[in-house]
C-alpha cells in the first residue's frame, strides 16, 4: 500500500495552550482511503483536518503530501458569498483554465445530482441542509483525490444523509471524515482513528468499520484496567517494604527505592489515562406525574406561505412514550414541535395537555444561550450554586459533571465550541424538571461518549419525549414510534426505522439524487508477470499473516504482558500494523482478481 500513499503524518503535535491537542500522530492516509476520524470534543480533530488539508500547521513533526495530489477540505460551518447563485458557486470552484462548454456541463450536471430544483437561487435563500448539501456539490465538483469532511452530516434531513451515504460508498477517491453518526461511520469507512489521551500514544487506530472499532477499544479498555489493578497491586507491595525496612542505605536498596518511585510513576500515567474515559453525567429531572396523558392532539394542520407542511396529525403522549419526528428539511418538524409546546398556532386541530404540565425545549438553532455571559453564568444564573433535585451543588462540581474545568468558567459563551455550547443547554434542561422534553437535533456538534450518555438519560427519564434527530442509532434505540412528514403535507406514522426503511425502497423518492459520482476508470490490462506470481502466492501470504496476527492477539492475554506498560503500548502497534497488513493483503487478492477476471471478460 505504500505505492499509493497519498497523505503521511510523522509525529505531528499541535497545542493552541498550555494543554496539548494531540502529540506524536504518526498515519499514512492511502488511496481509497475511508477514515472515520473520531474522538472526545476538544480531541483535535477539526485541527488534524485543517492540518492534513494545509490550513493550518503542526506545532511539531512533518506532513508530506503527494505532489499530484487534490485534497479538498469540506468545513462544519458552510460559507458563501449570499448574493451568488448556485451555478455561480459551482462554476467558481472549477479551473480558469477549463473550457467553457465542459465547465458547463460538469456545472449542469452536478447540479442535478444533488437535486437543485433552481440552478440560479442564491445560496443566501437556501436552508441549512441545502447550503450543506451546495458545499458538498462545490467539493465534489474539484474531483478530488483526497475529500476531508468535517461532520458532513450535521444539519441534513435522513434522506439527504442516506444519500451521501451511498455516494461515499460508491466514489473512487480517499476521504477522511469526522463524524460522531455512528450508523453513518459504520457503513461508509473501513479505517477509525480515534484521538484520544486514554491511549499510551494518544490514538488508536482500527483497520475495519466503526462496529470493529468497539470491539478493539473494548478490549483495550480490559487490558488498560488490568494494568493499572497489577501496578496498583505492585506499588502497594512496595510502599508496605518501604515502611517495614530501616533507612535503605545499600545499592541493592537504593535501587528498589528508585524502582518503587518508577512503579508509582508508571501507575500514575495509566490511571490518568483511565481517567479520560469520564463521560458527562447526563440525568433529566421529572416530576413525577401519574397523569396517563400528558398531551393529546388531535387533527393538526400547518401551512407556511400557502405550502401544506402536514394535515391530520393526531398525537398521543403519555409517561414513558418516545416519539420520533423524520422528514425532509423544511418538511415541518419544527413547527410540528412548536405547536406542541404552545409557541406557535396550528391553522387547524387543537392540542389538549393535562393541567400544569411542564414542558422543555431543546432547540436546534442554540438561540437560548446568551453568546457574552460566561460560562459560569450559563451553568448558574443566580450565582455561585446550582439546585439538581433539590440539592444544591457548587457550580465548579456542576461544570465538571459536563467535562468543563474550572479555569473555563470565566470564558464567554461565544468562545465555546458547537460541542460545549451543547452540553452547556443539556445542563440547563436537567435543572428544569419536566412531563414531556422536546429534543430538536440534539445530537448536533456533540461527541459520541456524549451521545452515548444522552442515550442513557433519556432511557432513565419517566416523561415523554418527543425527539427530532437524524441520528439512526438513536431513533432505533429511543422511539416507540416514528412520526414521518414527507414535506407534501402528508404525515404517516410507522413503527420503526426498519419499517421506513422497507416503505422508501418500495417507494423510493421521485426527486433522490444520484448516488454514483466516480471517475472513469482506466483500461484493464493483463496480468504482468510479477502480478501473476503475486496472484499465485496470495492465499500462503494471507495465512501467514492471518497466523501472526493470532499469535499479537494471544500474547496480549499473557498477564506478564499486560502488566508491563511498555510492552503492553507496543505489542497493540504491531497488532495494529499486522491487522493492516492482513486487510492489505485481501484487499490487493480483490484487485488482481478483479483485473485478471476483466481480462478474461474482455477476451
Amino acid at each position: 500500500m505504500s505505492a499509493s500513499i497519498l497523505v503521511s503524518l510523522a509525529g505531528l503535535s499541535k497545542a493552541f495552550t498550555a494543554r496539548p491537542l494531540f502529540s506524536e500522530i504518526s498515519l499514512g492516509i492511502y488511496q481509497e482511503e475511508r477514515m472515520g476520524l473520531i474522538g472526545p470534543n476538544g480531541s483535535g480533530k477539526s485541527t488534524l483536518l485543517k492540518i492534513i488539508a494545509g490550513i493550518e500547521e503542526p506545532d511539531q513533526g512533518t506532513i508530506t503530501r503527494r505532489k499530484d495530489a487534490r485534497i479538498v477540505y469540506l468545513p462544519q460551518e458552510d460559507r458563501f458569498e449570499t448574493s451568488c447563485s448556485i451555478e455561480q458557486i459551482l462554476s467558481d470552484a472549477l479551473p480558469l483554465e477549463l473550457p467553457g462548454a465542459e465547465r458547463y456541463q460538469r456545472v449542469r450536471k452536478m447540479i442535478s445530482r444533488m437535486a437543485f430544483a433552481n440552478a440560479e437561487g442564491k445560496a443566501g435563500e437556501l436552508s441549512g441542509g441545502w447550503r450543506k448539501r451546495l458545499a458538498l456539490a462545490r467539493a465534489l465538483i474539484q474531483e478530488p483525490d483526497m475529500l476531508l469532511l468535517d461532520e458532513p452530516t450535521n444539519h441534513l434531513d435522513l434522506e439527504t444523509v442516506l444519500w451521501l451515504e451511498n455516494l461515499l460508498k460508491s466514489v473512487d477517491f480517499a476521504f477522511v471524515l469526522v463524524s460522531h453518526d455512528r450508523y453513518f461511520l459504520e457503513n461508509t469507512t473501513n479505517r477509525i482513528v480515534e484521538l484520544n489521551r486514554l491511549y499510551p500514544g494518544g490514538y488508536l487506530r482500527v483497520e475495519g468499520a466503526y462496529s470493529d472499532f468497539l470491539d478493539k477499544r473494548e478490549a483495550f479498555i480490559a487490558a488498560q484496567d488490568a494494568k493499572e489493578q497489577a501496578l496498583s497491586n505492585k506499588v502497594r507491595r512496595e510502599i508496605e517494604w518501604l515502611r517495614r525496612s530501616p533507612k535503605a542505605r545499600t545499592t541493592k536498596a537504593q535501587a528498589r527505592i528508585a524502582g518503587a518511585k518508577r512503579l508509582q510513576d508508571e501507575l500514575a500515567a495509566v490511571k490518568e489515562r483511565n481517567a479520560q474515559s469520564e463521560a458527562v453525567g447526563i440525568e433529566f429531572d421529572a416530576t413525577g406525574r401519574k397523569t396517563k396523558k400528558l398531551l393529546e392532539a388531535h387533527g393538526l394542520a400547518v401551512s407556511v406561505q400557502g405550502r401544506k407542511l402536514f394535515a391530520d396529525v393526531d398525537i398521543l403522549l403519555s409517561p414513558g412514550s418516545r416519539l420520533g419526528l423524520m422528514g425532509p428539511n423544511g418538511a415541518g418538524k419544527s413547527s410540528l414541535m412548536h405547536v406542541l409546546n404552545g409557541a406557535l398556532a396550528a391553522d387547524k386541530g387543537e392540542v389538549r395537555r393535562a393541567e400544569g404540565l411542564r414542558m422543555v425545549l431543546f432547540d436546534q438553532k442554540r438561540e437560548q444561550l446568551d453568546p457574552d455571559e460566561t460560562l459560569r453564568q450559563a451553568l448558574a444564573p443566580t450565582g455561585d450554586t446550582v439546585v439538581f433535585r433539590d440539592r444544591p451543588l457548587h457550580v465548579a462540581t456542576w461544570a465538571k459533571r459536563f467535562l468543563f474545568r474550572p479555569d473555563q468558567l470565566g470564558l464567554p459563551v461565544s468562545m465555546l465550541s458547537g460541542g460545549e455550547r451543547a452540553r452547556v443547554l443539556i445542563a440547563r434542561l436537567m435543572r428544569m424538571p419536566a412531563d414531556v422534553l422536546l429534543l430538536d437535533e440534539p445530537t448536533n456538534d456533540i461527541d459520541i461518549p456524549t451521545l452515548e450518555v444522552l442515550e442513557e438519560g433519556l432511557r432513565d427519564f419517566p416523561g415523554a419525549v418527543v425527539l427530532i434527530t437524524h441520528d439512526r442509532y438513536l431513533l432505533d434505540t429511543q422511539c416507540d414510534r416514528l412520526l414521518v412528514l414527507d414535506g407534501a403535507g402528508h404525515a404517516q406514522y410507522y413503527a420503526d426505522y426498519a419499517q421506513w426503511l422497507d416503505a422508501r425502497q418500495v417507494q423510493p423518492r421521485v426527486k433522490a439524487a444520484e448516488p454514483k459520482l466516480s471517475k472513469p476508470k482506466p483500461k484493464q490490462r493483463k496480468l504482468t508477470y510479477a502480478e501473476q506470481l503475486e496472484l499465485d502466492g496470495m492465499e500462503q501470504a494471507i495465512a501467514s499473516a492471518e497466523a501472526a496476527t493470532q499469535k499479537l492477539q494471544d500474547d496480549l492475554l499473557d498477564p506478564a504482558i499486560m502488566s508491563e506498560a511498555e510492552e503492553l503500548a507496543s505489542m497493540y502497534a504491531r497488532l495494529q500494523d499486522a491487522e493492516a497488513e492482513v486487510s492489505r493483503l485481501y484487499q490487493r487478492w480483490e484487485e488482481l482478481e478483479n483485473k485478471l477476471q476483466e481480462f478474461m471478460d474482455a477476451s
